[in-house]
This record gives structure tokens, sequence and C-alpha cells, in this order.
């Protein structure tokens, strides 16, 4: 299988341990990724508080990139990259105004015709029985906590994925890995995304109620599919733990590492030495468990 890929920012620098594990498990499951060439920024998360007409250019000039290379479908892993690519294509093809704007500003025309991915539906597409069937770790006393964020499922009438307040999308993934989903109630709650810089109190008070409630229910690891939930969950814990004594520690994978895991794939090229919190002693515990093939 073949898709068109955009990366995005944050897969290229401060999430690049969730590009090095897409990229090794797609090539273990034969699909391969064609980065659109020239690609740039797609706003997030700031151009929309700036400029409405910036926020639709930049993913509109991706889009327009990608049809000129003559890709159908694309895949943004990252969930903000591929919400604002969703919402620009909503609005260039509902919004006469914008669309002339956004082309004027761009001196090329728009056509639609793009499919955009996120990382769960491209699985979905490869198919979960491969997964299942690859599966050389058994990962059945392993259990897990989907985390979805505010921008895989939101706006539903625009991304028209899964249910917005209680999708089942990356259970069904994490089930063909052999794990079992923890049925938790934080799972689309924020965690206060790009405040993370500027408001530090408001993400890890946010983040601690996410984290303890995944705790509560017992759950291993939390599995995410945002670079921005990834860092608020995983860099901001240590401090969490120090201004809150006595909760334990939980590791965050990226769906793509949790998946690389269960094929039996080295953790040092799925990235999983680039967390802050450690996923040693959780590699460990599976390694125990490999299943012959």
């Amino acid at each position: 299988m073949n898709f068109g890929y955009y990366p995005g920012c944050s897969l290229s620098g401060t999430a690049k341990e969730f590009d090095l594990s897409l990229k090794e498990v797609l090539k273990y499951l034969d699909t391969d990724l064609q980065e659109i060439n020239d690609w740039c920024c797609c706003g997030a998360s700031s151009a929309h508080s700036a400029s409405h007409l910036l926020s639709v250019a930049l993913p509109a000039r991706n889009l327009i990139l990608a049809k000129e290379q003559g890709m159908k479908e694309i895949v943004a892993p990252c969930a903000a990259c591929f919400n604002r690519l969703k919402v620009a294509q909503h609005e260039l093809k509902t919004d006469d105004h914008i669309r002339i704007n956004t082309e004027e500003l761009l001196d090329t025309k728009y056509s639609d015709g793009i499919n955009v991915l996120n990382l769960i539906s491209l699985f979905q597409q490869i198919g979960l029985e491969k997964i299942k069937s690859n599966a050389k770790v058994d990962f059945s006393k392993l259990n897990v906590a989907c985390y979805y964020g505010c921008l895989l499922v939101r706006p539903h009438d625009i991304l028209k994925f899964d249910d917005p307040e209680n999708p089942t999308t990356m259970e069904e993934v994490v089930k063909a890995t052999g794990a079992k989903p923890v049925d938790w109630n934080f799972k689309v709650e924020c965690c206060g995304a790009a405040h993370s810089i500027a408001h530090t109190e408001i993400v890890e008070n946010l983040s601690m109620k996410i984290l303890d409630d995944a705790i509560n229910y017992k759950a291993n690891v939390i599995v995410v599919a945002c670079p921005m939930c990834h860092s608020n969950l995983d860099m901001r814990q240590k401090n969490i733990i120090k201004h809150n004594p006595g909760r334990n520690k939980i590791p965050i994978l990226y769906l793509s590492q949790l998946i690389g895991l269960s094929l039996g794939l080295d953790h040092k090229k799925l990235g999983l030495d680039l967390h802050f919190i450690d996923t040693a002693p959780l590699i460990a515990s599976l390694s125990e468990n490999e299943v012959a093939v």
C-alpha cells in the first residue's frame, strides 16, 4: 500500500519518535509513505488565533502540493495537523469567499480530491487483521488507556471521525495488538494543549486528572496519537509528581509505538528511549512474553 505523507512540524522535531515508530511499523507492514515535497507548517496551533485566512491558506498549500504530486490519500499522523487539513478542506469547499482569497494569496487554484487520514484511520485501511496476524508479543495482560484528546474527533460535523464523546476506533486497533483497552472517563478530555508553555499550572492540573483516572482504572500505559498530548502527559509528569507527591508514573506511548512493540520491533528504532517517563520497565515486562512464530 502507498500513501502520501504529511509529517508536520512536530514529527520533524520534538516528536521524532512518532515519525520513527510510524515508519518502522509501516515498513514491517509493507506500506510505503511518500512525503509531500516542500510541505510547510499547517498553522497548528496558533495561526487560527492570528489570521483566519492564514489558518486556511497554510494547510491548503499542502493539499495543493499533494494533489500536484499525484497523491490521492495523505496521512497526517499529528492530530492537530489532521484537524487543520480537514477544517481547511471544509472551508474551501463551503466558503467561496475564503477559497478565492486563499487562491489569490497562494497564486494558484485549489481543487478538492485529497483524502486525509489520521493515524487510526491509516491502520484501519492497512487492516487490523494484518496487525493481529503479525503480532509476536503476548499483550494479553497489558491494560491500555486510549487517549484521543480534543482534536481527533472534534468538530464532528467536519471531521466525521468516530464519536466525539465516546470514540472506540483506537480501542479496536489496540485490541488487534492483543492488549486490553480499559474503560475510563478521560479519553477525550483536554490535556491543556498549547498552554503548555504559557500556563504550565493549567496543563499540570488537567494532565494530572487524565493520568490519575487512567491509573485508577488499572491502565499500564496510556496510548496517544497527538504530539502535544504526548508532550503534556509525558514531559509534565515528573513535575506533576513533584508538586503532588505520592502519585505513580505511567508511560505514554504513541499508538505506532505500541503496535511496533507488539510486532517485536526494536524499541530504540521505535524511539522508546526518547521519552521522559522511562519505558524500560514496560519493555522488560513485555519482552518476557514473546510468542514463538
